[in-house]
């Protein structure tokens, strides 16, 4: 099977002469703008190279291949240019993280032996993920069984946090789901040495005292602990450890040593996931867990939220959540929560499409002053 390749230039005769040199050893792909080449990802994707030319409007070859290396990050990025001074250089480098950099103009043999170099890097990056995913997935499932055996209770929460894997990466537009994946098998860890009891307690909504609330609190800790012996963990144990932190700041948290953003995002969504397990294993329905937690959104991530909420109705499907300006909206796309007006009149219930009627409703809004800018979607 040939690899792809994408070759993204705003020069429609560039692209003709290169696809007519490559297509026999490439399956190629070929975009005259930045924003059609981020669909064509999106879309098309995983390609194993891309080359983008430098000077191209609306977004330079920079800036596209940054963004590309966010939705894509084992793809292979280049860029030809006839741009060669040292300062473009150093930018292309430390911002897209670029395997070669190309001056035009740029002979067939050149930039074939080029794409061949970045297939095999391409190869190199995707075979050892592949061999360290399927090696470290594999213990650790070995590891959970035998512990489930020890602590049940514990452990069938994982099971039930794994179903929101799939959406919730969509969503969020997680890149690495292996890592949330092998998180969410381990987040319960730390709770090893728990007494049966004192778990049943808790996941039946009855309180706990001080002592044995603070012992239940203590597992993520527990739980790093005990993974940073593993080598190449150490991410995954540090965003367990931060499973319990509430998003925003309060009296109650204030000796957390992160909030916010600086929260990792899979510690965000462990946050809400058991929250809500929690709730509906206390008798509560995923309708009224949900509600409740809205109620309380300073504890957690407003988008991570939003996604479950979005997986728990079953809308996430070939969508990812986006905070966009009004005036950026494209009709067709789903409002991710009831766009209300400053005095809480809902304008869009939740769910919704938003038509080009829709969109100039808003924008009038905005004009007079009676809504924000800035609303959640789903694209």
């Amino acid at each position: 099977m040939k690899s792809k390749i994408l070759l993204v230039d705003d020069e429609e005769h560039i692209l003709a002469g290169f696809k007519r040199n490559l297509r026999t050893q490439f399956d190629v792909f070929t975009a005259q703008s930045a924003k059609t080449a981020l669909n064509l990802i999106h879309n098309d994707g995983p390609f194993s190279v891309i080359v983008s030319d430098f000077n191209m409007p609306e977004m330079n070859g920079i800036k596209f291949l940054s963004t590309a290396k966010e939705i894509a990050p084992d793809t292979v990025r280049m860029m030809l240019s006839g741009y060669t001074d040292l300062a473009t250089t150093i930018e292309a480098v430390n911002e897209g993280n670029i395997f070669r950099i190309l001056t035009k103009p740029c002979s067939p043999e050149k930039l074939i032996s080029t794409l061949h170099a970045g297939i095999k890097q391409y190869q190199l990056i995707t075979s050892e993920k592949e061999l360290l995913e399927k090696t470290l997935k594999g213990t650790i499932k070995v590891l959970i069984e035998i512990l489930a055996t020890v602590n049940p209770i514990a452990f069938s929460r994982v099971s039930k946090f794994q179903k929101f894997i799939i959406p919730l990466c969509s969503l969020l537009k997680i890149h690495d789901k292996w890592e949330l994946e092998i998180a969410i098998l381990l987040s319960q860890i730390g709770l090893i040495g728990m007494p049966p009891d004192l778990l049943e307690k808790k996941y039946s909504g009855s309180a706990l005292d001080e002592t044995q609330e603070r012992f239940y609190l203590s597992h993520p800790d527990i739980g790093k602990s005990l993974l940073d012996k593993i080598p190449r963990l150490e991410r995954i144990s540090e965003a367990i450890s931060y499973q319990l932190y509430s998003f925003s700041k309060s009296e109650k948290n204030k000796n957390q040593s992160l909030y916010g953003q600086s929260i990792p995002i899979v510690s965000r969504i462990l946050k809400v996931l058991n929250c809500f397990e929690t709730l509906v294993s206390s008798g509560d329905s995923s309708e009224a867990a949900y509600k409740k937690m809205n109620e309380n959104k300073d504890e957690f991530d407003p988008d991570v939220l939003i996604a479950l909420d979005a997986a728990l109705v079953g809308i996430y499907n070939n969508l990812i959540l986006q905070t966009i300006s009004i005036s950026d909206i494209e009709p067709g796309v789903v409002a991710a929560t009831d766009i209300k007006d400053k005095y809480g009149l809902v304008l869009i219930t939740k769910g919704a499409e938003i038509t080009q009627t829709h969109k100039i409703k808003l924008l009038n809004y905005v004009k007079l002053g009676h809504l924000d800018e800035w609303i959640k979607i789903l694209k």
